[in-house]
Order: C-alpha cells, then structure tokens, then sequence
C-alpha cells in the first residue's frame, strides 16, 4: 500500500538500507505502484517511499533546487491555487508535492500548521541538520513506528516493521482485548507488542541522536470556538463547502464519485462546479439486481449528466473469498477482515474507471454525530478470564475518550474504526473526501447543538444548490417538499 518507511539511527545508515528496501519493496506489491530509496548519511537517515503512479505523491522524492531540503511523502495536501501561482511566478517548478518543499522554506516550522489534507511525510532539512517525521491531524495517512537504543523505525504498514523485526511478532494483549471489546485498539495502541501508531498532528523532530516529539495542532483550538446560531451555521456551512468541494473534483487525471443513495454524496454532487472536469460515477452493489442505494445513485448520476456504473460482486469473488479475506487482512495489518473484504474487489474495479476516489465517506460522523462505535458484546466464558476482564474493561476505556462528541467523531471514531475500509481501498485508488477538510471540521465544532444530529442543514444545502437533486429521494426516502424544508 503507497506510504513511506525508513530507519533513522546512530549508526552508519549503510547497514539499514536492505531492510528498507524490504518494507518498501513489501508495500509496493502493485504494478501500478512506483517506488524509491533516499538516504542522508550525515543525518543517519535512510528511507523509502510508495505511491500510485499519477498521483500526487509520485516522482519523488521532492527537493528545493539547491537540494538541501528534502521530502517523502505519502497521501495529498491541497494548496490554494493561488499559491501554487505564486510559487511558479518566483521562479519555482514543481509538479505534485514538491510544492511543498517551497512552502517549507518559506514558513518553516509553521509549514506544518497549514497543511490541508490526508498525508504522512518525512522531511530532511539539511541546512538545520533536522528530521521531521509528521502526519495528518486526524491521523488517517498512519505511521507505525518502534524504537531500540539505536535506530527509529518507522512505516505506514505495521506489517513492514514485522518483516524486518521478528521480535516484535507477537500480539500486545491489550490492542487484542480492545479489538474484541471496543472494535479496535484505541490511542496510539496496535494489535502488535511493541508497535504504536504516531499520534494524530505529530511533528517528531530528530536532530544530533535525539527525538522530540512535538505536536503542530490540537484539538483544544477547535473546542474552543463559540457556537452558532443554526440559521447563521447554515449559511457558513453552505459559503464553506462551496469553498471546499471545487478543489476535491480537481484531478490531473479522471476522479471517480463513489456514489450512493445518501445524503453525503448528494451534498457532495449538489456543489459540485459545472466547470470542473466531469467525474466517472459508479457504485458498490451485489451480484444481480438493483438495490435501493443502486436506483438513488442512478438517478443522482442521470441528473447531473454523468456516466455511471454499478460495479458488482462477481462469482469470482465468492470462489477467491478465502484469498480475498487473506490478503485484505495482510494488506490492512488486521484493521479489516472478513467483512471488509469486498472493499479491495471493488476498488479493484473502480481503478478500471478512475485512479482517484472521491467520496461522501464520514459526512454523517463529522456532519450529524452518527456514530458507528458498536462493541461486539461476545460471550466472556469463550475466553480465560483474566483476559476476559481486560475486553470487558475495554468498553469503559473508550467510553472515556468521549470527552468531546465533535473532537471523538473527528480524531477518535474516523481515524480508529472506520480506518480498514480505507486501508484496504488505498491499495488500489486515491482516496479523496471533502469531510475531512479542515475548513469544514472546524466548522463543525461550531454547529448549534440544537441542529447537531439533523439531517436538515444538509437536505437544506441540496436544495439551495440543486433543486433538480433535491426532488430524487435519498436511500432514506427524504424529500424536502414533505418535510417542510422551504427555504
């Protein structure tokens, strides 16, 4: 799966570099995946890097012209266009992420701040003799990490650090016990003894042998902003996602709309600019016919001008489903399983009609607090009972992280049980969803308590914008006209 790795140590890096050309090369298992190794001698850095080709993290590694700050980089970041402008009028060329290492040098440290998207990066500034290891807010671009007195090591895949570490094989009973009592580990925790996830907004900076671990953004900031009236909400939610949808159907090559019968994708395809570029539709479905998610999603295609396509469970599916449970298990490092393992089928399917995926996926966790937290309540005498005390005890460790509803949906429920599904997808499309835009998060702190769980801000939105998509029920049954939605 595209994602980065790499070894930072205190001895000559020479001695790592076959075991990052191991993680990389055990991450890179698709044709359409490209790849490389960078290493910094003089820093005791060594990595590596996968990414789709096309895509906004391929040709690296990306590097200022005088080639004394470098960075490898996993998943996207979206930068004004204005910027990007600005940057090529100063004399700059770039093409994807290289762009970033230009911002960089312009904000330094706060560079880090102002990242917009879904991403993981290391970033080698020479001139300070630095090393930053970070990642996205929320945390879904992941990095897996584990230290010795010698070296850091780190990947987006746990399996990666598994191959070239044995020792660490073996699993941590308590990410097992909340696994089975919570539906996944919580925190920082992993399945894997020894193993951790690097925390959401993280900004580790290695420099002379030594680690500090920093943090560029928290939470706190967005809890803090003061709630507003529903009615002016409404409005900065429609101004916001005007705003921000423009930039996510925005694609060097074809942008696939994973659409379904819901209000998120509706929302999605009701701000979405008739001067972008048109985007191919398609939709997940079963073997035959038609379900009401497949008819919505039809129409809503039919309405704005667009092709679409219902990409089936076919019989080979159902022969290969041992094959397909195994390799979505080994390719999501346990995240997903067997019921989640129609998600890599599919999107194998979805790349035939667009490499980059955009969808409505976490509008109704960021939106309305729907949570999709469910314990799996299994039966405590199938294990020995100490272990069964400690997956019980899981359920009240994540009633705890429910200090905040808004901060629990945004950095806690999306990034911790809701990850597999996009894991599994990576392996073969981009991943794209407005809902996790900063912009748009932020606003949803502000949303009045009254309206939090409503889906009326949304269908309002619809109608605003298309009145046409407002008049095709959702997969719900909504129509706006029935519900007393004038507006």
């Amino acid at each position: 799966m595209p994602g980065i790795a790499g070894i930072i140590t205190r001895q000559p890096v020479a001695r790592h570099e076959r075991e990052v050309k191991v993680m990389t090369g055990l991450m890179q298992h698709e044709p359409f995946h490209t790849g490389g190794i960078f290493s910094a001698p003089e820093l005791g850095v060594v990595a590596g890097w996968v990414a789709h080709k096309n895509s906004f993290a391929d040709k690296q590694v990306f590097q200022n012209e005088a080639k004394n700050v470098t960075l490898l980089f996993a998943g996207e970041c979206f930068v004004a266009a204005e910027t990007r402008g600005r940057l090529r009028r100063e004399g700059h060329v770039f093409g994807g992420g290289d762009c970033l290492v230009h911002l960089y040098e312009e904000r330094g440290d706060k560079f880090f701040a102002e990242l917009n998207g879904l991403f993981s990066g290391l970033l080698i500034d020479h001139r300070q003799k630095k090393v930053f290891l970070f990642n996205d807010r929320y945390p879904m671009e992941r990095i897996y990490w584990h230290a010795t007195p010698d070296a850091f090591y780190f990947a987006s895949e746990a399996r990666a650090l598994l191959r070239i570490l044995p020792e660490l094989r073996e699993f941590d009973t308590d990410g097992v016990a909340e696994f089975l009592g919570a539906s996944c580990p919580l925190g920082t925790r992993t399945l894997f003894r020894g193993i951790e996830k690097l925390p959401g907004a993280a900004c580790w900076t290695f420099e002379g042998g030594n680690c500090r671990r920093g943090s560029y953004f928290s939470p706190s900031t967005w809890e803090a902003l003061p709630k507003l009236e529903p009615g002016v909400y409404e409005a900065q939610l429609r101004e916001t996602f005007l705003k921000i949808a423009p930039r996510y159907f925005e694609n060097d090559s074809k942008v696939g709309v994973a659409l379904t019968g819901g209000l998120d994708t509706r929302m999605l395809m009701a701000a979405r600019s008739p001067d972008s570029p048109p985007p191919v539709c398609y939709t997940f479905t079963g073997p035959t016919g038609k379900t009401m998610d497949d008819r919505v999603a039809v129409s809503v295609a039919a309405a704005c001008g667009l092709e679409h396509h219902l990409l089936r469970l076919n019989p080979d599916y159902f022969s290969g489903f041992g094959a397909e449970v195994d390799q979505t298990v080994f390719l999501t490092d346990g995240t997903a399983g067997v019921f989640g393992a129609h998600e890599i089928y599919f999107h194998r399917q979805a790349r035939q009609l667009a490499t980059m995926r955009l969808t409505g996926n976490y509008g109704s966790e960021i939106l309305r607090a729907i949570s999709t937290f469910k314990s799996p309540r299994l039966a405590s005498n199938i294990f020995e009972a100490n272990f069964s005390k400690n997956v019980s005890a899981a359920a009240g460790r994540l009633a705890a992280e429910k200090t905040h509803p808004d901060t629990f949906a945004a950095f806690k429920e999306v990034p911790w049980n809701i990850f597999g599904s996009v894991a599994a997808g990576r392996s073969q499309v981009t991943f794209r969803t407005p809902y996790l835009d900063n912009e748009l998060v932020a606003l949803s702190y502000q949303c009045p308590v009254s309206i939090k769980k409503s889906s009326l801000p949304t269908m309002r939105f619809v109608k605003s914008c298309s009145p046409e998509l407002d008049r095709i029920p959702t997969d719900r049954g909504f129509i706006s006209d029935r519900r007393g939605l004038d507006i």
